[in-house]
């Protein structure tokens, strides 16, 4: 073993983690379903299978709807890839695509095509970006911090009424001229209603 196979398997390595971190944060493989869907309903219309001297040809006359409803797939499963703010549309759209193809192109590419878009739509609708490991215990500390701020500014406002009425001079009057006062109840953000 030579310094340069440990450097290019240290290389192939770090690519892969690098890839298997972009392919967790957007819907990977329902675009690889929807991407692979269209081959079959773009492919059987032009298609001439030979068994032995049997030629079998499945021209229709709609193989140029064929060739748009797979292209389509194609466009939107790598949509998916690379944009996966628009899951949801491309889900919907690729659902609707799989379903068109099952009477325009030889029952969605004899069943094939059409149930890879299915599948792959149902999963980029339903597809959801997951949380980092080290987040969720981040975020649960954050929520203990809201809440222990919470209770400080409950406590905060049960002595403001105190403090207002020293700062008004001891008349019992809140010395603002909003007439807003957090110990009532009102900080100026929902009197106008």
């Amino acid at each position: 073993m030579s310094a340069e196979t440990s450097a290019i398997s240290g290389q192939i390595v770090r690519r892969r983690s690098q890839f298997r971190a972009w392919r967790g944060t957007r819907p990977f493989w329902a675009g690889l379903y929807v991407l692979l869907g269209g081959f079959p309903i773009m492919y059987f219309p032009y298609a001439h299978l030979q068994f032995g001297h049997l030629t079998l040809a499945m021209s229709t006359t709609a193989g140029a709807g064929s060739l748009i409803i797979g292209v389509l797939l194609i466009v939107l499963g790598i949509s998916l890839w690379f944009q996966k703010h628009i899951q949801i549309f491309a889900g919907v759209a690729a659902i609707l695509l799989a379903l068109v193809s099952l009477p325009v192109s030889n029952f969605g590419g004899f069943l094939f095509g059409f149930l890879l878009a299915l599948i792959g739509g149902a999963m980029a609708v339903s597809w959801a970006p997951g949380v980092p490991p080290g987040t969720q215990e981040r975020g649960d500390a954050e929520q203990d911090g809201r809440t222990l701020r919470s209770a400080e500014a409950r406590a905060t406002a049960e002595a403001a009424p105190e403090a207002v009425t020293e700062a008004a001079g001891g008349t019992g009057e809140p010395n603002e001229l909003s007439e807003t006062n957090p110990a009532d109840g009102a900080n100026g953000r929902h009197s106008a209603g």
